[in-house]
């Protein structure tokens, strides 16, 4: 039997056009170049016998014909799209695609994944890379973890794991011998080491403790944790971190609390995953995993 219908290619290339009005958009959407969808289009109009484009300005409009097409293979070209990937779900392993915010990544997030991927083996877990303007809204990420507080955007779904507890931290040795840091008020005494995306740290905590100071003047400040605690532990000076952001450093004994006197922040990390798509039970699955770590 002869084969009258269209190639998938040219099908996929014809409804990404119609949806989007332009040819680049359509490009890309479906990973490939403008010259590719316009040549797509272009058989399939050779084949089809007929003009399914009209240009208006800078945009690609359906001609009535090319409108009565698609009505005519859209559903079916959705039907061929969600059995393919209800197929693909059930023979491969289950995905998710994330992206976290690298101080928790390194610190609080990779130190667990072991422990994820041995309960989960059926899941496999990618990473975006961090964008610190992300509206977190893009179709290929399928959840964020991300510093902030309790005003998330309407759109979205979201949990508190960490990282509300403030901690002050020093090297092992400031707690010894006649020099020892023993109260909130000598930590005054020693050089100030701040977070410059938060600089406000040592401020929160002493009011927090009821320690009264003058103005807080830094000896250095660091944009990320991971050099705040190496300045810590080169003896720079003493610093107030996110307590789960140096459990390895704490566990390991490199560092030390200067006192178990926690003060709470009003911002912390926080799951974040948009509202109306429909549900993944892989996600599920880690947002579970996630909170019962988070809670130990």
């Amino acid at each position: 039997m002869r084969i009258h219908s269209p190639s998938l290619h040219e099908l996929h290339a014809f409804a990404a056009a119609a949806r989007l009005g332009s040819f680049s958009r359509a490009a890309e959407e479906l990973c490939v170049t403008q010259g590719a969808i316009s040549r797509a289009i272009a058989r399939l109009e050779e084949h089809l016998g007929v003009a399914l484009f009209a240009r208006e300005g800078r945009h690609s409009v359906l001609t009535p014909t090319g409108a009565g097409y698609l009505d005519a293979v859209g559903p079916s070209m959705a039907t061929i799209e969600s059995a393919t990937l209800a197929l693909r779900q059930r023979r491969g392993p289950r995905q998710l695609r994330l992206s976290v915010a690298p101080s928790l990544f390194s610190h609080w997030l990779i130190p667990r994944l072991p422990d994820f991927r041995a309960r989960h083996p059926d899941i496999a877990l990618s990473f975006a890379p961090y964008r610190r303007d992300d509206p977190l809204t893009a179709p290929e990420i399928d959840a964020w973890i991300r510093v902030g507080r309790s005003d998330w955007p309407a759109g979205l779904a979201t949990d508190y794991l960490v990282g509300r507890e403030l901690v002050p931290i020093c090297r092992p040795a400031d707690l010894q011998g006649p020099q020892a840091i023993r109260t909130p008020a000598d930590l005054l005494t020693r050089p100030l080491l701040f977070h410059s995306n938060y600089p406000d740290n040592w401020a929160r905590w002493f009011a927090g403790v009821g320690c009264a100071h003058g103005p807080l003047v830094p000896a250095a400040d660091f944009e990320l944790v991971s050099l705040l605690v190496q300045a810590v532990i080169a003896g720079l000076g003493v610093a107030v971190v996110q307590r789960a952001l140096v459990e390895p450093e704490l566990a390991a004994g490199r560092i030390a609390l200067t006192m178990d006197r926690p003060v709470l922040l009003d911002r912390g990390y926080h799951l974040c995953r948009p509202k109306g798509r429909a549900p993944q039970p892989a996600l599920e699955d880690l947002r579970a995993w996630l909170l019962e770590q988070a809670a130990a």
